[in-house]
């Protein structure tokens, strides 16, 4: 079974209120985790017509502040589809009501996994991809899971080799000392 992606794709406004606030008046970055922890959710739930779970969140930048008294818009959308697991990628905006202003706040790629009802891995239905687009999306998943299977790899404690990267932690904030 194949899906088009916008059969699944989620969108939610809120309105930032003081008490998701943090001690500088900022929206505070947890519950923006939160939201986008729930809307990529829902929206893995929606194409796979099971309960999902968040199996990974790759890379989550804060380009904009967001403040109390805006709109929040999260959007999420099937970008790839394996057998079990799929990759939601969300964007968040705000949007100052006042103004209409609109900021690109981040957007991060959540990796989320089906399962039935005794908690095991089911498989998803795949993607259908008809659009530059779309097929822009999945390439992109798709290297970006190898590129983290690599850097796990390099980096295990058994393949690690210190005499490849002390140089590079000497130039840093760090006092070295073995």
């Amino acid at each position: 079974m194949f899906k088009h992606s916008e059969e699944s794709q989620i969108s939610i406004t809120e309105l930032m209120l003081p008490s998701h606030s943090n001690f500088s008046g900022k929206i505070h970055g947890g519950h923006i985790l939160y939201l986008m922890d729930q809307i990529a959710f829902a929206c893995a739930s929606k194409h796979s017509r099971n309960y999902c779970v968040t199996a990974s969140v790759n890379k989550v930048d804060f380009l904009n502040p967001i403040e109390v008294g805006q709109l929040v818009t999260l959007k999420a959308s099937v970008n790839y589809t394996g057998r079990t697991s799929m990759v939601i990628g969300l964007r968040v905006e705000s949007e100052n009501i006042q103004t209409g202003e609109v900021k690109h706040c981040n957007s991060s790629y959540f990796t989320m996994v089906a399962k039935d009802e005794n908690g095991k891995n089911v498989p998803v239905p795949g993607l259908i991809l008809d659009t530059e687009q779309s097929v822009r999306r999945f390439a992109r998943s798709i290297v970006r899971q190898d590129q983290a299977k690599s850097r796990f790899s390099r980096f295990n404690s058994s393949e690690f080799k210190i005499e490849e990267h002390i140089d590079v932690v000497k130039a840093q904030n760090a006092q070295v000392t073995l």
